[in-house]
Formats: structure tokens, sequence, C-alpha cells
């Protein structure tokens, strides 16, 4: 699928617990996204993800860990169940229901968005995630994605190093055998750091003026858009503090809607500086088209007719409303594709937009004068 339809799936998914806390529509959240993220990884080249990272075993963690962390600091709510020594510092006092339900729901919540953003390291490669950054930030995306690649790789190098080392009949019997692991893995990350320096020198990542030449070129520019993001950060600043004020409504919200505009602009004057280029870009088809639309449709009348819900000050059932419950089904449409080869599951027609081996494909690179390619 089209990177773009999946950011609007994940929105669509992450508003549900960040819009309600009725536990029947987190629960329909949360299976919804259950079973997408368990269709995209079945296509997934490498094969399944190691459970620790499963959305089920983390929420089968993080519910009763809230639900317990809630009741033991949280002492208010009717329906008393057990009763600590007030001389217990933190603990001590009544354990209700209604502080158990609230705290299994901010498990839920977190469960809901740790599996809805799963869904997104799993179908949306580095690369597609690099890219649709804006352009005034690709240095910090070009470096982000070198730091969110080193660990993965450092870990595939120290597992062929100690299946290599298990070969020669290599055992492990105290700290000091870890040594002949640790030196090929150091060894193996300085010459990684090399390459890509070398790599990316020669594809043009440094500019190709002298930086006293990109400064009196662009020094009015700088100095014009330096200004206006003061001018907009200040004013975003002075009106959330008149939002706090009884009589700052009035003011606050122009503030706000001229900072954030200025911000934006500074942000799009930076990068369109910056010419990018991609050599293959993504095909926006009609699955992609079904998904923006249901995505959208999925959490409309969640915001128009749910209510919010909390046990407290006593423990009741929470509404649901049949309408808002159907419409969240229309986010299992991703997990729906079939199980077929790649191009017909879940990753859209275009296939899974990553390399045979599993990895993420070659990122985009910085040309000259800062151009951006990115490279297939």
């Amino acid at each position: 699928m089209h990177p773009l339809a999946w950011f609007l799936w994940i929105a669509a998914a992450a508003l549900v617990p960040l819009a309600t806390r009725n536990p029947l529509y987190l629960v329909i959240d949360f299976a919804v996204t259950c079973v997408v993220a368990d269709a995209v990884r079945g296509q997934l080249p490498q094969g399944p993800l190691p459970a620790f990272v499963s959305p089920v075993r983390f929420g089968l963690f993080a519910v009763p860990a809230g639900a317990l962390f809630n009741v033991l600091t949280s002492h208010v709510g009717e329906a008393v169940f057990l009763r600590l020594p007030d001389a217990i510092p933190l603990i001590g006092g009544p354990l209700t229901v209604e502080s158990l339900v609230y705290g299994a729901i901010n498990g839920l919540i977190l469960a809901t968005l740790f599996s809805a953003f799963a869904v997104l390291t799993l179908a949306v490669p580095v690369r597609d995630l690099i890219a649709y950054l804006p352009r005034a930030f690709y240095p910090i995306a070009v470096v982000s994605a070198i730091a969110a690649t080193f660990v993965p790789s450092s870990l595939r190098q120290f597992q062929q190093v100690r299946e290599a080392q298990a070969i020669r009949g290599y055992r492990m019997r105290g700290l000091r055998d870890w040594l002949p692991l640790f030196m090929p893995v150091l060894i193996g990350g300085l010459e990684r750091a090399l390459q890509l320096a070398e790599a990316m020198t020669a594809r043009g990542f440094a500019s190709d003026e002298s930086g006293e030449q990109a400064s009196k070129r662009n020094g009015g520019r700088t100095v014009v858009s330096q200004l206006v993001l003061t001018g907009g950060l200040l004013c975003v600043l002075a009106g959330g503090v008149m939002r706090l004020l009884p009589q700052g409504s009035a003011v606050s919200l122009p503030l706000l809607l001229a900072g954030s505009l200025a911000t934006a602009w500074v942000v799009w004057r930076v990068g369109s500086q910056v010419r990018y280029t991609r050599y293959r870009r993504p095909v926006w088809a009609g699955i992609d088209s079904a998904v923006a639309v249901l995505s959208v449709l999925a959490v409309i009348p969640l915001l128009v007719l749910a209510h919010d819900y909390s046990p407290y000050p006593r423990l009741s059932p929470p509404a649901f409303d049949l309408r808002v419950g159907i419409a969240f089904l229309g986010l299992l449409v991703p997990g729906l594709r079939g199980t077929g080869p790649l191009g017909s599951g879940p990753l859209g027609s275009g296939g899974d937009r990553r390399c045979p081996s599993g990895h993420s494909p070659e990122l985009g690179t910085i040309g000259h004068s800062g151009e951006q390619h990115d490279h297939v």
C-alpha cells in the first residue's frame, strides 16, 4: 500500500485511544490493529517477528501492570475491596474497584497505541518514513535513518559471528569467552561506518561549495527565517500562556494560529532550498483510496456520537453505540487482502518494498548542493 494510506490508517487507529476511554471501543480497536499487524507480519520475507514485540503479549503485560499500579497509588472510588494500613507510604489506604478499572483502561490505551505503531514499523520501510519528513530536516532524517539501522545490523552481525564460532566448536564458559565475539562485531561496525562515510561522500552528501560561499549566498534568507521562526515561537508561547488566563481566550487563538503559520512558513522556506528527487515513486492504487476513505469514516462516528467514559466516582457499565463499533471494522481492510504472494497481500499491489533478505533498501542520499536522491 502507499505510505500515505498507511499514515492515514495509523492516524485513525491511534486517534481512538486518544479520543475515548470507553473500554469496549478500545478492545475493538486493539483487536483490529492486532489482526492487521499479524497479516502484515505474515507477508514479510524474514518471517514472523520475535514474540517480545507481539502486541498481544505487550497487552497482556500492560493491562495488569496499569491496573496494579493505579489501584496501589490512586485511592479514589466508592467500591472498596481492600484496605492497606495507612502507615505504608504511597500505597497505604483503600483499594477500590474504580481505580483498578481505570488503571486497566490506561494499560489498554497503551497497548492499543503500541499495536498501531507496530503496524507502522512493519508495513512502512524506514526509507519511506524518511522520504515523507519535511525537506528542511533532511540532515536529521539521514542521521535518524543511520541510527535506526545501526542496532539491527549489529545484532545480525553478532548472530553471524556467534554461529560461526559455534561451528568451530567454541563454547561460552565465562565472561572472558565473550571477547572472541565482541572484537569481530566491533571491527565490523567500524568497517561499516567507513564504508558508509565513503559512500555518502562519493554520492555528494557534502555540499559542492564551501561553507563561506553558502553563508554569503543564503545569509539574508537565513536571517529572515530565523527572525520569523523566533517570532512564531514567541506567538505560540504567548498564546499558550494567554489560554491559562481567565480573559485571555479571545487573544490566545489568533496568537497560536499566527505562530503556527509562521513556523510552518519557515519550514517550507528552508525545505524549498533542498532539491529532492526520487527514482521510484509509490503508486496510489484503488486499495489506497479505499483505506483512506474508510480510515476517515471510522473515526467520524466516534467523534460525533460516542461519549467519554470514566469509572469514577462509582463504577458503571460503559455505553456502546453499534454504529461506532461497525465503523471501526473499516480499519480491517489492510488485513483482509489475502495471504497470497507479495503484491497480493496487505502490503498492496506494489509488493513489499524491502530487499529479499528482509532488510530495508538503500536509503536516500543527499546530492550536491543539498540535493536528495532516493536509490532503490
